[in-house]
């Protein structure tokens, strides 16, 4: 569907595109066909679109799987999309974060960027064969970073964790409707079994209370998260001892964004195991 159409089937049900839902529509036709190309589709797959919107990418994956359902929330796309597939996809009606996901085996997406971050974790932890979703590129990058780069974070560590992710290529502004204001990414997501054996809860723990502190040494970022990551504080002497005892002597002066994923879990396992010490 080209832009003069998206304009006009807008116009014919009197609904505009809403900023607050993330509602930026592909337009281009040459580059929704490659998503659905990325995505390998069979006629066994069962298919899941998020935030479908008027259908511009809907309408290329019909025909190419077993079933398509089709999750929106907002009801004057959800006329729009009875009207043009009734019958052809199973349209689910909600808020994608607070709806029970059906079974599926892949997700072809441009989802809302506001919700990126808990719709992706959702959706690793839900389960499926390949994802490919358009994010905000800033969010693309933080998602695939390498440790020791700018864009390495906590998102980065967790993505590690979960699935292979690897950025398939960059979308200017103008290929959406109405353009954003910012350039998208195409992304592969692939889960896997996590890499390393680790008490999970733990380590997004730990995770979350050291990236607070990403450019400081693990040192110190351990004793300025040590509540965070513990749930409770020693005095200040008792705090340093666990941390100085405890963690790898190479891992000390290392700048947290420079930890990979591996060390990070040696670092949990390492705290963990000299709490449940003092505890004794």
């Amino acid at each position: 569907m080209k832009l003069q159409e998206v304009k006009l089937l807008l116009k014919k049900y009197g609904v505009r595109p809403k900023h607050k839902l993330g509602q930026n529509f592909l337009v281009s036709e040459d580059i929704i066909r490659r998503q659905v190309e990325h995505a390998e589709l069979s006629k066994r797959d069962v298919v899941l679109e998020i935030g479908a919107g008027i259908g511009t990418l809907t309408e290329f994956l019909i025909d190419r799987a077993k079933k398509i359902y089709v999750i929106e929330k907002d009801k004057g796309m959800l006329r729009i999309l009875n009207d043009r597939f009734d019958g052809a996809i199973e349209i689910i009606p909600g808020d994608v974060l607070e709806i029970e996901l059906p079974d599926f085996d892949k997700t072809v997406s441009n989802i809302p960027y506001a919700i990126s971050s808990p719709l992706t974790f959702k959706l690793l932890k839900h389960g499926f064969k390949k994802a490919i979703l358009t994010y905000q590129k800033e969010f693309a990058d933080r998602l695939v970073a390498a440790p020791g780069t700018k864009d390495y974070s906590r998102l980065s560590v967790a993505a590690y964790y979960y699935a292979d992710a690897r950025i398939l290529e960059t979308l200017p502004p103008e290929v959406f409707y109405p353009s954003p204001k910012v350039n998208s990414a195409i992304v592969e997501l692939i889960p896997k079994r996590p890499p390393f054996e680790v008490d999970e809860k733990k380590y997004f723990s730990v995770v979350a209370g050291l990236f607070s502190h990403r450019r400081k040494t693990l040192r110190n970022a351990a004793l300025d998260s040590f509540a965070a990551i513990f749930g409770r504080e020693y005095d200040k002497r008792e705090q340093r001892k666990i941390v100085e005892n405890s963690l790898p002597k190479e891992f000390l002066e290392k700048r947290v964004f420079r930890l990979t994923p591996e060390e990070l879990a040696e670092i949990t396992k390492r705290l963990r195991i000299s709490f449940i010490n003092t505890q004794k």
